[in-house]
């Protein structure tokens, strides 16, 4: 694959069926809760992103050093993972990688016993972890900020029925990305683990988890995507494979959110059917729980000049790049911004002669950037330089666009 893709305009009309990749928060999971389980339960339909396949690689290693490259997931949850087995492992990534923070989560293993060293700069990886001492916690009681990313919490979740007195979690403040809490606390109830989460406070005894048999469901972040091409297009009926209504994922709002920016949901025996529909003039949306689809609507609403409102962004800072700033610098090249109304609270989609004509779009090594503006083709001819990056999360992005139409060169 090259180091850019240049994608002609489409005719904007689509008919297709597209199976997106299994969902790599469910994979990323259920692996360590197997993993924890003894390793033995019948797993299926794991995602072939390369995060979930780097958590496969790295569970199975016997190399000290475990190199997760730009894997959040998999850095937070084999940091807790290691640490609470005893393990002896180096973990690192990339030089984004070594630049987001840990510090929340290393410092509550260490109160819960672990030892884990810095070995580059303090609060960031790479980091080692050595001994467990279970017997020597210094507290079963932990408390956290809420409004922090959900995987420090859930990696403290998943191995607390490890821990010999169990684990009282209280959350402080504003809790983020709820759902993707419930989906963990979901997923180790499917594994024989129960847990009560009452206000802001989740208790989880000691306990054993269960091997199990599991299916993944297609991603719904990924889903997005197709949510943008639908609404983007001129006339479109597109099948998602592999999704229920009654989804574990907080992405799942996608239906809600999408309703009203022009693209019916109708879930049938195999997944769910996409066509469009009138759109709102305005939409005010908060992020807070589903913050990896705010690059998708942000694109969505400059294109078809909604006018839209965003909160609960402020974790878009710390992500493979600084979203926010990435989001600004693109949606100006179309003729589009994000304006920040109130600092670090309240932003403001805005349009002003919108326009697709040939630009280039950078992606910051992120995945996402890649997948949110690549349907604006359905408007003009674009380029998406380092067009690779989707292999963290949707590998086969590229190849499904063709299927549905899509020129690339």
């Amino acid at each position: 694959m090259s180091d850019s893709y240049h994608i002609r305009q489409h005719s904007g009309k689509i008919n297709c069926d597209i199976t997106p990749p299994s969902s790599k928060s469910e994979s990323n999971r259920v692996l360590i809760i197997d993993a924890l389980a003894g390793g033995i339960s019948e797993l299926y339909n794991l995602s072939n992103a390369r995060d979930t396949q780097t958590m496969i690689r790295l569970l199975g290693a016997k190399d000290k050093t475990l190199d997760v490259l730009d894997a959040g997931t998999t850095m937070r949850f084999l940091t807790a993972y290691t640490a609470v087995t005893g393990q002896e492992r180096i973990l690192t990534g990339t030089k984004r990688m070594q630049e987001r923070p840990i510090k929340l989560l290393v410092d509550a293993l260490r109160e819960l016993g672990a030892t884990i060293n810095y070995l580059g700069n303090e609060g960031f990886p790479p980091i080692e972890t050595k001994a467990f001492d279970k017997n020597n916690a210094k507290t079963n009681r932990l408390k956290i900020k809420g409004d922090i990313s959900s995987q420090y919490i859930t990696a403290l979740l998943m191995i607390a029925p490890q821990l010999p007195q169990g684990l009282q979690l209280e959350l402080l403040g504003k809790v983020g990305s709820k759902p993707y809490i419930q989906m963990t606390l979901s997923l180790m109830k499917l594994f024989g683990v129960s847990a009560d989460w009452v206000g802001n406070t989740i208790t989880i005894p000691h306990q054993d988890y269960k091997p199990t048999a599991y299916q993944v469901e297609s991603d719904w972040t990924a889903a997005s995507y197709w949510y943008s091409i639908v609404a983007l297009a001129t006339d479109a009926k597109i099948e998602l494979m592999g999704y229920i209504n009654n989804s574990l994922q907080g992405d799942r709002i996608a239906v809600e959110i999408m309703d009203k920016l022009g693209v019916k949901s109708t879930f049938t025996e195999k997944g769910v059917l996409l066509e469009k529909k009138e759109a709102a003039k305005a939409i005010t949306q908060d992020f807070t729980d589903c913050p990896d689809l705010a690059q998708t609507i942000a694109v969505i609403c400059a294109a078809k000049n909604i006018d839209c409102t965003m909160t609960g962004l402020e974790s878009l800072r710390i992500k493979e790049t600084d979203r926010i700033a990435a989001l600004q610098n693109e949606l100006q090249k179309f003729g589009g911004d994000l304006i920040e109304v109130v600092p670090n609270e309240q932003f403001k989609v805005t349009s002003n002669c919108f326009m697709v004509n040939e630009q280039n779009v950078t992606t910051y090594e992120d995945h996402r950037m890649a997948m949110a503006f690549a349907p604006l083709a359905l408007l003009g001819e674009l380029t998406i330089e380092h067009p690779k990056v989707v292999e963290k999360s949707y590998p086969h992005y590229w190849e499904d666009l063709k299927k549905a139409g899509f020129e690339l060169s």
